[in-house]
């Protein structure tokens, strides 16, 4: 196997699909715009000096679809795609995309972000596999506010893959090429066990790290 791994929030897309869709709620009258304005800007400060504490973040992030219910926030959902995802998807990306599966490689969204926000954006990309962080529900199929499983965030990126890999049949020796794209330092782990890390519209400290090792920089945002 080939496998082609990538990041999915400033990316794939120049933005934050989880904070975009707690704004979305903002503009729907699901959140006080105060409130819910200061602590998803905390929780985004957080990630991005990779201090952030995901369970307390996911739960946060899924009120929304928890006081809604799954069949609301799901039509609200083809409204964020529709309004905000589908206009920030750039041809770069979807060029990129495909000459890895034109190339025969197996393509991998690997997200911090959960499955309730992404699965709509994988299929949207026209990529079948994606590992993102999954939802605890109850009997109803309603999300209880937990994470099930390994959180595929930081080191649990590398857990969620081999997992992946396992319920194939695979491990990372039946690899035989491997490359990550990523724009975050939160991802150095998963970019550091690939055959081929490529910093993808890298953050400041991603820079660094790529400028100082050698590694492949990528902007698909200019």
């Amino acid at each position: 196997m080939k496998l082609a791994l990538f990041d999915l929030d400033h990316t794939l897309i120049p933005l934050d699909s989880d904070h975009a869709w707690g704004e979305f709620t903002v503009k729907l009258g699901w959140r006080d715009a105060q409130v819910f304005a200061q602590a998803n800007d905390g929780f985004y400060a957080d990630y991005k000096a990779g201090t952030l504490d995901i369970h307390r973040y996911v739960r946060f992030a899924i009120e929304a679809v928890r006081e809604h219910g799954v069949l609301a926030a799901n039509k609200a959902h083809e409204r964020f795609m529709e309004e905000v995802i589908t206009p920030a998807i750039g041809e770069p990306a979807r060029a990129l995309l495909r000459r890895h599966q034109s190339a025969g490689d197996t393509v991998v969204i690997v997200t911090a972000t959960n499955e309730f926000v992404t699965r709509p954006i994988a299929r949207a990309f026209g990529v079948d596999h994606l590992i993102a962080i999954e939802l605890e529900r109850d009997a109803r199929g309603e999300p209880t506010g937990a994470i099930h499983g390994t959180p595929s965030f930081r080191e649990g990126k590398i857990a969620r893959v081999e997992q992946w890999l396992a319920a194939r049949g695979l491990d990372w020796s039946r690899v035989t090429h491997s490359t990550f794209y990523s724009d975050s330092i939160n991802d150095l782990s998963l970019l550091e066990r690939v055959h081929e890390p490529v910093a993808t519209n890298p953050d400041a400290r991603l820079s660094a790290i790529a400028l100082e090792r050698g590694w492949r920089t990528l902007n698909l945002f200019e």
